[in-house]
């Protein structure tokens, strides 16, 4: 009986992958770098990694971001539209800043990474806000969601088409910009936390 080999993504359909070096990547930050998933080997394979706990972990990082970007208005379940989206987006910022887009965007993710934000503990009849630490899955969710969110915001009535946004977007929390809609987020989200100390 032969064993099943598991299916690998082609090189004509998927360039992205095989174009950019993702054995130079830096993560700088010790919190994200668990959770940030270089490898290409399980790209478009479905969802092998669902219902599993920490099993997003195991999804490639820019895999993720498409499937964020699925989550808006304009691409919902169009895997392949979001993917093209991506990819131009990609050869955007090669072209602007000479430099690997997937440091740009590991640069932007962990910029847009917010570490502290506020729940509501009940004391008596009154709710009371309180700072909270952030886990650093949900703070790569929360980074991937806003860079998304921004580009698509960006991108609504707007000549600008959706990979220039999601370019620019990258860039900018890449250079901790607070005009990054994802910085600009994180930076309120923070704040409000400080406050709540």
């Amino acid at each position: 009986m032969s064993e099943k080999k598991d299916p690998q993504p082609s090189a004509a359909f998927f360039p992205m992958f095989l174009k950019y070096d993702l054995s130079t990547i830096k993560i700088e930050d010790l919190g994200l770098q668990r959770y940030i998933n270089l490898e290409n080997k399980d790209f478009f394979l479905g969802a092998p990694h669902a219902n599993k706990m920490f099993g997003k972990a195991n999804v490639p990082i820019i895999e993720r971001l498409i499937n964020i970007l699925m989550k808006t208005e304009m691409y919902t379940g169009q895997k392949t539209k979001a993917y093209t989206a991506v990819r131009k987006a990609f050869e955007i910022i090669d072209k602007r800043t000479k430099t690997n887009p997937v440091q740009v965007l590991i640069d932007a993710l962990q910029n847009a990474a917010p570490k502290e934000e506020t729940t509501r503990l009940r004391f008596g009849g009154i709710m009371v806000p309180k700072a909270v630490d952030i886990s650093p899955q949900r703070r790569l969710d929360i980074a991937l969601r806003n860079i998304c969110t921004g580009s698509m915001t960006a991108s609504h009535k707007n000549k600008k088409r959706i990979e220039a946004c999601l370019a620019d977007e990258l860039f900018k929390a890449s250079k901790n910009d607070p005009a990054s809609f994802a910085v600009a987020k994180k930076n309120d989200l923070e704040r409000v936390a400080k406050a709540a100390r």
